[in-house]
């Protein structure tokens, strides 16, 4: 039986070159790369995953091919990511990508999910903001597959 594990790292954490979810999705990728990622999670998905890898220009096969080989530590991955062409680490550009990971909030049936799985009703004041839901999910899947 393979163990598997729900990532906690959110994507509201950047490591020493300042970019959000950067931390999180190595964590994915690299889980996913040797089976032990927990089930419904993406290594490298859609969404922030996508957002990260466009917004400072990075390739997303690549990204999962060097994981999937080297076996990266975090700075050994950061390390890699300023060593690609056409890579964008400027100020300007990590500031909009950070603002976009920061202000970006879930549809209403996403959000009243991931809420109700909490037992936390509408009315109780939670921050919108997909980060801090992830983070109530993540909590959440965590204390399922571990915990309870």
């Amino acid at each position: 039986m393979s163990t598997t594990y729900v990532p906690l790292i959110s994507s509201g954490t950047a490591g020493p070159l300042g970019v959000l979810h950067l931390p999180r999705l190595w964590q994915k990728v690299s889980l996913e790369a040797r089976g032990k990622l927990a089930a419904g999670y993406p290594g490298l998905g859609k969404g922030y995953d996508s957002m990260t890898c466009a917004a400072i220009g990075i390739n997303p096969d690549a990204v999962k091919q060097f994981i999937a080989d080297s076996k990266p530590t975090y700075a050994q991955f950061e390390a890699w990511v300023k060593k690609q062409p056409g890579v964008k680490l400027d100020k300007a550009t990590l500031y909009k990508h950070n603002q976009s990971i920061l202000g970006y909030i879930h549809d209403d049936a996403t959000r009243k999910g991931i809420l109700s799985a909490n037992g936390i009703t509408e009315e109780c004041s939670v921050n919108p903001g997909a980060v801090d839901l992830n983070n109530l999910d993540d909590w959440y899947e965590f204390h399922q597959a571990v915990l309870k």
